[in-house]
């Protein structure tokens, strides 16, 4: 399983210093990916987790973390695709690929929050036709020398889009969810699948056979299919529902359940830590946090 973790793209550490360095330091430590994630806003009367309140751009965060960086990934966690055209988005991703010389990874969700739907003008439904005629959107115009897509959701007339991204084929798509249908959609039409460590090591080992047997049954390698999951990591305070949580053997411990389970990728997350991506939380204070966490669970001290 890789190690990876979360850029800082929230609350008191997502500063331009910060973000530098610990891109910086990330790659240093060997670790696999930078990861991001997106909250365009938060509704006046809406209950949000602090996390959510100040955040950055994902898609900026990570361009800027490629020109501090050379061979660590660039992920992000996902992008909302009701919100944004697939054209517009296969622009961003194709720019960020060129520019950080093929390391972008694109996780696509259809969102949960009815203030940045109302905000953006969009809706998630119909989930399944949307997502699968935005995958074909990127595809071509990715892909073809004459892109061309007419579909009940999107339409690209024939056109050319330029430059195309440095990975073949374009930077590999995942796709969120936890329903039945979304868990079976990644594993037939993308890279693989991203979610949470919110979810239950159950629900997440439950989801890897689902996703993988679609895979399969989708005629694909399902030992290629790609399972990332976010983890938000708890250090100093031991919670049994939290695997992620404790010391640092203990949260080795919980990183190795989780690759017992089938993850092929996880990112510990410091920006769900209230001491560091907390909007209130002392810069100082999350920068030296956050640089003893991710020393301590670097990739070269993992399994030992």
């Amino acid at each position: 399983m890789l190690i990876s973790c979360g850029l800082p793209v929230s609350g008191a550490w997502a500063t331009p210093a910060s973000l530098g360095r610990f891109a910086r330091l990330a790659e240093e430590l060997g670790y696999h990916g930078l990861w991001s994630f997106q909250r365009l806003l938060a509704g006046r009367e809406q209950h949000m987790a602090p996390v959510y309140r100040s955040v950055l751009d994902p898609l900026v965060a990570l361009g800027y973390a490629a020109a501090c960086t050379e061979r660590i990934r660039l992920g992000v966690s996902v992008i909302n695709l009701p919100y944004v055209s697939p054209a517009y988005l296969a622009k961003q991703a194709a720019t960020l690929d060129v520019l950080s010389a093929g390391r972008h990874d694109l996780g696509l969700g259809t969102g949960w929050s009815e203030p940045e739907f109302r905000a953006t003008g969009s809706r998630p439904d119909p989930r399944g036709r949307r997502i699968e005629e935005y995958l074909a959107v990127l595809h071509t115009l990715w892909n073809d020398e004459v892109a061309a897509f007419d579909g009940e959701l999107y339409q690209v007339p024939p056109s050319t889009m330029r430059p195309r991204p440095v990975q073949a084929g374009g930077p590999p798509v995942l796709l969120g969810g936890t329903a039945d249908a979304a868990l079976r959609r990644a594993g037939r039409i993308s890279a693989g699948w991203v979610t949470s460590s919110r979810s239950s090591l159950d629900d997440v080992a439950r989801g890897v056979q689902i996703v993988r047997r679609a895979a399969e049954e989708a005629g694909r390698d399902p030992d290629l299919a790609r399972i990332v999951v976010r983890g938000n990591v708890q250090a100093g305070r031991r919670d049994d529902a939290m695997p992620l949580s404790g010391g640092w053997e203990q949260i080795r411990g919980g990183a190795q359940l989780y690759a017992e389970a089938g993850v092929t990728e996880l990112f510990y997350d410091l920006n769900w830590d209230p001491l560091i991506g907390g909007p209130d939380a002392d810069p100082v204070a999350a920068g030296e946090r956050a640089e003893e966490i991710l020393t301590a669970l670097a990739p070269i001290n993992f399994g030992e």
